[in-house]
């Protein structure tokens, strides 16, 4: 079938992994078939990619579309890719919480194939960032520990971030192999952009993050900048060749808070001191100096910030402290 073709191509080509998926669908209607579950490994791979490059309405048209074709039954693999994307799909738009059952299942349904999965490291992968972003970090630790395989390095990284550990996070980023699917070596480069930024090396975050771009700008890829919240990242940068790619996904990173976020839970005054800074282009180190206490705790307040206020970067962090009347409506 056509879709697996889409599916098996994806991560080294997203616009022939289109073509094939979209062949697929149209061969599938030519014999009236565009109702049937033999065209749902293609309508997943659409919305993966369609998520991949940061159209996230498309592709959850095309996720629901998967969905409904494998409701009463489907090949696990094609299972799993739908679990995979309704993951991706919720942790784009910050909101982990709805993400994380979307990647337990997917592990789920892998337990039960016969054999590894293309895709099975990077579930965990994701699983166990997304776990750490939504401030569960001892859970993300234990997935962590039971895990195996080369795709792990960027979660440990984020898990080591959410601790509050930059300079670990570092450490364990050394382990993704440059062989690594393109969508796992920009996130990588995100996350040690992330992570020299926490430490106040902004020379080196802004190289990272214009490597990533490099990397993304062939196929336009917004999801990994999505999913590590690295708005703060962009907005940062002086430089670029990739103007165009950096608007887009600022776009897209910007409109991807929920319309009517949920009351968020009270900051504590020590987070409401740390959340004033934040409107501000002081470093992390430099909010430290300022508050004269430690750069671990001023990343344990931001992580704390976040999660409460439902954010996935600083800006937006900022955006919905203005909303909550939190901070004032001018810049600090």
């Amino acid at each position: 079938m056509p879709g697996h073709l889409g599916f098996a191509s994806t991560f080294r080509s997203f616009a022939l992994a289109r073509r094939r998926c979209e062949e697929a669908i149209a061969l599938a209607a030519h014999h009236g078939w565009e109702a049937e579950p033999v065209i749902a490994p293609a309508a997943a791979t659409l919305a993966g990619i369609f998520a991949g490059t940061g159209e996230f309405d498309r592709g959850e048209q095309w996720l629901a579309r998967a969905q409904r074709l494998t409701r009463t039954e489907g090949e696990p693999g094609t299972r799993l890719l739908v679990h995979l994307v309704a993951g991706l799909l919720a942790a784009a738009r910050g909101h982990h919480r709805e993400a994380l059952p979307e990647f337990a299942a997917a592990r789920r349904v892998q337990a039960d194939m016969a054999g590894e999965h293309a895709l099975s490291a990077r579930v965990t992968a994701w699983l166990i960032a997304t776990q750490a972003r939504g401030g569960l970090i001892e859970e993300a630790k234990a997935t962590l520990e039971h895990a195996a395989g080369d795709e792990l390095g960027t979660a440990a990284a984020v898990v080591r971030l959410a601790e509050g550990d930059p300079a670990g996070a570092r450490e364990e980023l050394r382990t993704v192999p440059e062989t690594a699917s393109v969508p796992t070596r920009i996130e990588a480069r995100l996350v040690a952009a992330l992570a020299g930024w926490e430490l106040g090396d902004k020379r080196a975050a802004g190289a990272l993050v214009e490597d990533a771009l490099n990397l993304a700008e062939q196929d336009r890829l917004i999801l990994p900048f999505a999913m590590t919240g690295a708005g703060e990242l962009l907005e940062s940068l002086r430089e670029t060749s990739h103007a165009a790619l950096v608007a887009d996904i600022l776009d897209v990173v910007r409109g991807g808070a929920p319309a009517n976020p949920l009351p968020a839970a009270k900051l504590s005054p020590s987070e409401l001191r740390v959340l004033r800074y934040l409107p501000t282009n002081l470093t992390r180190p430099e909010i430290a100096g300022q508050l004269s206490v430690s750069l671990n705790t001023v990343n344990t307040h931001i992580r704390h910030i976040y999660a409460k206020l439902g954010a996935t970067d600083r800006t937006a962090a900022v955006r919905r402290g203005r909303e909550l009347r939190l901070l004032a409506s001018g810049r600090a």
